[in-house]
């Protein structure tokens, strides 16, 4: 019986031990931990602590989120910034730009092998293409090296401009020139600087060692237009030198024209200058009137970035113009010209050596009159309707001989035609006139289907080739 006892009292003790183990140590000991759990918990907060701080960059660097993509509101300081490679935020948090890039470095968050990129550099405010009032954004490029006159250029753009959001005026610089940089800057905001960065020696063949300049303007051009429509993303541009005037509605012109040199493949640029726009050559009753040209003028013009993505990967090495005009290039397409020119050089002084300064470029008239071309209806440009009315125009006029124009004995009213049968009949005509005689890859200045139009005493005159047209002779 007392064994029994004993057992039963064993058993109740180890019971009451078991239910105390159980109490005990089960409660105290804690659940299991899903690890991953907490690890995502904590990266979310980690990147909610990364969006905040990259709010607070954004904000600071003036950036804002327009159609789903950042955008800089002040260009100018993000430009001077790039160019020193190197900005700080309101936390002073280094940042630094990488692969275009701006980028923030030594934060907190970085062993979380995240890149803290805000945004990229070029994505600015100038890749917009549109302004708020719609308008298509079409910048001004300046190109310019070592010329202080540079000023002049400047204060014409930017009185006469209209919008500076429309047409923002970016100045590449090449050579270093420190006035030429200084006069640049003095402009703030009102302008935007970039800086062509390769200044190495450049080769030229031992022969074109005095043209050395071409090479360098050719280098220059190619690297400022890549910027352009590469980084800045623009879809066309209006390009001129810094050593040019404009008219008062030098933007007007552009402005207009843009929409028939988008809409037609046979146009490929459009320029402000006639080459033969001396005061006795043009009609300045009619600044209005516009014309197609097989001829590169140049001298302040505007190109879209589907011609420069076939033009950059061949660019040359030197004299780009006349390498435009070669027809390999040209391809048959033509350039729109102006009666009279919203462009005229002022520079005497220049790689030229004054190549034709004294003796023509002096003279040229710049238009005064503001004509509202982006009112008018410039259809008469494309090809389809410009052909038959001025072939028929031409070949229409009364055709005068030399001796007749030269006596000035001319007895009916209208517009007359000269016609030519060689190159050299040509020269002698334009000589006996004073339009330019020469001729740049078989076509000569301002010509359209081998004519050259321009105004004699008062009167519409057309040079024309004596039978039917069958295109240049580049030999």
């Amino acid at each position: 019986m007392r064994g029994k006892w004993i057992i039963f009292i064993f058993i109740i003790l180890l019971l009451w031990a078991s239910v105390t183990y159980f109490a005990i140590f089960q409660q105290s000991t804690p659940p299991k931990i899903d690890e991953s759990k907490y690890a995502v918990d904590e990266l979310q907060r980690d990147l909610r602590q990364l969006l905040s701080s990259n709010e607070k960059l954004l904000e600071t660097l003036g950036v804002e989120l327009v159609n789903n993509r950042y955008h800089f509101r002040n260009p100018k300081i993000v430009l001077n910034n790039l160019n020193k490679n190197e900005v700080h935020s309101s936390e002073n948090k280094k940042l630094i730009v990488k692969d275009g890039k701006i980028q923030e470095v030594g934060n907190q968050h970085n062993d979380l092998g995240l890149v803290t990129e805000a945004v990229p550099a070029w994505e600015s405010a100038l890749s917009l293409q549109r302004t708020k009032q719609n308008h298509e954004v079409i910048p001004v490029l300046v190109i310019s090296c070592n010329r202080v006159t540079v000023r002049r250029c400047l204060d014409q753009l930017i009185k006469y401009r209209p919008s500076k959001e429309q047409f923002p005026i970016i100045v590449s610089q090449d050579c270093g020139h420190p006035g030429t940089a200084n006069v640049i800057r003095s402009y703030g905001d009102a302008v935007i600087p970039i800086q062509q960065p390769d200044q190495s020696e450049i080769e030229v063949p031992p022969r074109e060692k005095k043209y050395k300049g071409y090479f360098k303007i050719a280098r220059h051009y190619k690297w400022a237009l890549d910027e352009i429509f590469f980084k800045f993303k623009f879809n066309s541009v209006i390009i001129v030198e810094d050593d040019l005037d404009v008219s008062p509605d030098f933007y007007e012109y552009f402005s207009g024209t843009l929409p028939i040199l988008n809409a037609d493949p046979s146009l490929w640029c459009v320029s402000a200058w006639n080459d033969n726009g001396k005061p006795e050559l043009i009609d300045l009753k009619n600044p209005q009137l516009l014309y197609r040209s097989d001829f590169f003028p140049g001298l302040g013009w505007m190109l879209t970035r589907k011609l420069w993505l076939e033009l950059s990967p061949k660019w040359p090495k030197s004299y780009w113009d006349d390498w435009l005009r070669r027809p390999e290039q040209r391809k048959n397409r033509s350039c729109i010209r102006p009666e009279v020119s919203r462009t005229r050089t002022f520079g005497k002084i220049g790689v030229s050596n004054g190549m034709f300064y004294e003796k023509h470029l002096q003279f040229m008239k710049l238009n005064e009159q503001s004509v509202p071309f982006s009112r008018l209806n410039l259809t008469y440009l494309s090809k389809n309707q410009y052909d038959p009315v001025f072939t028929e125009e031409v070949y229409t006029a009364k055709i005068v001989t030399q001796s007749e124009l030269k006596s000035n004995k001319i007895n009916s009213p209208g517009p007359i035609r000269i016609p030519y049968y060689s190159r050299e009949s040509f020269k002698a005509i334009a000589k006996l006139v004073g339009i330019m005689d020469d001729f740049k890859s078989g076509v000569p200045r301002t010509g359209y289907q081998g004519v050259v139009s321009f105004f004699y005493r008062g009167r519409r005159t057309y040079l024309a080739p004596a039978t039917k047209w069958s295109g240049y002779d580049p030999k």
